[in-house]
C-alpha cells in the first residue's frame, strides 16, 4: 500500500520512521544464515528495514556482505553483532570503519565501551532489553532505541510473553524509541502494539518465506506445513548445565539436541567437563543445525527455529506483498480505533 494512501499508520508509527529514515517501522530480525544481502536489501526497498545478520562471520566476510547490500539498495538497513560471539569486538571495529549508520547490539547485556565506541562514531545503535532496569541503563549510556523481544519469537528467547513486555515497557520508557518483537504476524497486532506507543515493530518468521529469501525451499516448506504448536522451546534439564531456551519447529533435530543436552549435563555434573566448556558446545550445535537446515536443506536434522507466528505463514511471497498484507492490516485496524470501520 502507498503512502499516499494510508491516513493514520504515518501518524502512529511516524517516530519509527523518523528513527529509521524509511516509509513503513517495519523491521526484519537478524537470523543467522536467512538475514543475508538479498533479503535485507529486499525489504529496504520496498520500505521496510532490513537487519544483516552478523552472528559468527568472520569480519572480512561480514564486510563483503555489507558492500554487496549497499550495492543492491540505496535505502537504510543495519547490521547486528551478538555480544557473545567470538569475532565481536572485531566486528564491532569494522562496522565503525565501514560506517554502518544502524548498528544492532544482541546476546548478552553490551559493556559501557562498546557503546560508547559506537556512540563516538556517530552511529545509532539499537539494543535488546529483556528488563525494564537494563533498558533505563542502556538510556543513560547513549542507546538510541530499543528492540523488546517476547518469548513467542524464534531462535534464543527469553521467559517473559511479547504482550506482558510491551506493557512493561511501552508504558513506561518514552526517552527512545521502542521497537516490539515476538509472536508478530499480523497487521492488526501491529495496530494494537502501535496504538500502546510502540515506534514500530521487528518480525522475523513471516520474511522467511519471502521470493527473495535464499533459504533451501525444504526450510520455507517446513515453515508452510508449521502450527504455532509446533514452534516449542527447548527446555533446560538441570541448573548445573545453564542453557538458554532455543524456539523451533519440533523435529529431529530438538531430539538430537536433547541428547547432547543430557550427555553434556552429565560430564558436567561429574567433573569431567567444565560448565561453560558444556555451554558453548551447545551454542556450536545450534550454529551448525540451523545451517544445515537453512542452506543445505535438511529439515529432519537441521534446527527450524521459528517463532510462533509460523501461523500467519500461509504460501511464499515477495517482500512487497507481505509489506503490504501487514500495512494494510494495520491501517484497516487503525481506522476501526478510530471508529470508521
Amino acid at each position: 500500500m502507498e503512502l499516499k494512501q494510508l491516513r493514520h499508520l504515518p501518524r502512529a508509527w511516524k517516530r519509527g520512521t523518523d528513527f529509521l529514515g524509511t516509509r513503513f517501522a517495519i523491521m526484519c530480525g537478524a537470523m543467522t544464515w536467512v538475514s543475508e544481502a538479498n533479503l535485507v536489501a529486499a525489504i529496504s526497498n520496498e520500505g521496510g528495514f532490513g537487519v544483516l545478520a552478523g552472528g559468527n562471520m568472520p569480519p572480512e566476510i561480514l564486510a563483503k556482505e555489507i558492500a554487496k547490500t549497499r550495492g543492491l539498495t540505496r535505502n537504510p538497513f543495519g547490521v547486528n553483532l551478538i555480544t557473545v560471539a567470538p569475532a565481536f569486538k572485531e566486528h564491532v571495529e569494522m562496522v565503525i570503519r565501514e560506517k554502518c549508520p544502524y548498528v544492532f547490539f544482541a546476546g548478552s547485556i553490551p559493556s559501557g565501551r562498546d557503546i560508547a565506541a559506537v556512540k563516538a562514531a556517530g552511529l545509532k545503535l539499537v539494543c535488546f532489553a529483556p528488563v525494564l532496569s537494563l533498558a533505563k541503563r542502556l538510556i543513560k549510556q547513549g542507546v538510541d532505541a530499543l528492540v523488546i523481544e517476547g518469548n513467542e519469537a524464534g531462535g534464543h528467547i527469553g521467559p517473559v510473553s511479547t504482550s506482558v513486555l510491551a506493557q512493561e515497557f511501552l508504558l513506561n520508557v518514552t526517552e527512545v524509541p521502542v521497537f516490539v518483537a515476538g509472536g508478530i504476524g499480523t497487521g492488526e497486532i501491529i495496530a494494537q502494539y502501535l496504538s500502546l506507543g510502540a515506534a514500530g515493530v521487528q518480525l522475523g518468521t513471516r520474511f522467511v518465506v519471502a521470493e527473495e529469501c535464499i533459504a533451501h525451499h525444504r526450510f520455507k516448506e517446513a515453515f508452510l506445513r508449521a502450527s504455532a504448536r509446533d514452534a516449542m522451546p527447548t527446555t533446560q534439564f538441570d541448573a548445573s548445565l545453564p542453557t538458554i531456551p532455543v524456539r523451533a519447529i519440533l523435529n529431529e533435530g530438538t531430539k538430537d539436541f536433547n541428547r547432547l543436552q543430557l550427555d553434556l549435563l552429565n560430564k558436567v555434573k561429574a567433573g569431567e567437563m567444565p560448565r561453560e566448556e558444556a555451554q558453548g558446545r551447545l551454542e556450536e550445535f545450534w550454529v551448525g543445525a540451523l545451517r544445515r537446515a537453512v542452506v543445505e536443506g535438511d529439515v529432519e536434522h537441521g534446527s527450524l527455529m521459528a517463532g510462533q507466528s509460523v501461523a500467519f505463514v500461509k504460501k511464499i511471497q515477495p517482500v512487497r506483498e507481505i509489506l503490504d498484507d501487514l500495512v494494510t492490516g494495520a491501517e484497516a485496524a487503525l481506522a476501526r480505533m478510530a471508529g470508521e470501520g
